[in-house]
């Protein structure tokens, strides 16, 4: 198998495991713990805007190599394997639909701004002018 294939596969495997995680929330055998975390990891996977723009160099990319996958693997850990595995099947054969996740996008967007108006507000203090 060459690189590129096991990539794909990885990549695939990453996909089904998002939306088993944001099915793996909505479901009462679930903990509630889990549930956060699973849903936060799914939302901000499916989020279609990224805490770290794709456009900044290396670090633009650091969320979708390291962050989303450790969260992935954190929700997985937390999740009844049985549960998992249930959603895990449906997932895949759910189709090529890809959801979105627009709560998702608001939160990232929230702190954008968030981080906006506390590096303004710093700056003022500073008594710097913009």
């Amino acid at each position: 198998m060459n690189l590129l294939h096991r990539l794909r596969q990885w990549a695939r495997t990453l996909k089904r495991d998002v939306v088993a995680l944001s099915r793996s929330a909505q479901d009462p055998r679930v903990p509630w713990y889990a549930k956060v975390v699973a849903a936060s990891v799914a939302a901000y996977a499916l989020s279609p805007i990224d805490l770290i723009p794709d456009f900044i160099p290396v670090l633009g990319y650091l969320d979708d190599v390291i962050l989303v996958p450790l969260g992935i693997a954190l929700a997985i850990c937390l999740i009844p394997p049985d549960v998992l595995e249930e959603h895990r099947r449906a997932a895949s054969e759910g189709g090529g639909h890809q959801p979105r996740s627009w709560i998702g996008a608001a939160i990232i967007v929230t702190i954008w701004i968030a981080f906006v108006a506390l590096s303004f507000a710093w700056i003022a203090q500073q008594g710097w002018s913009i």
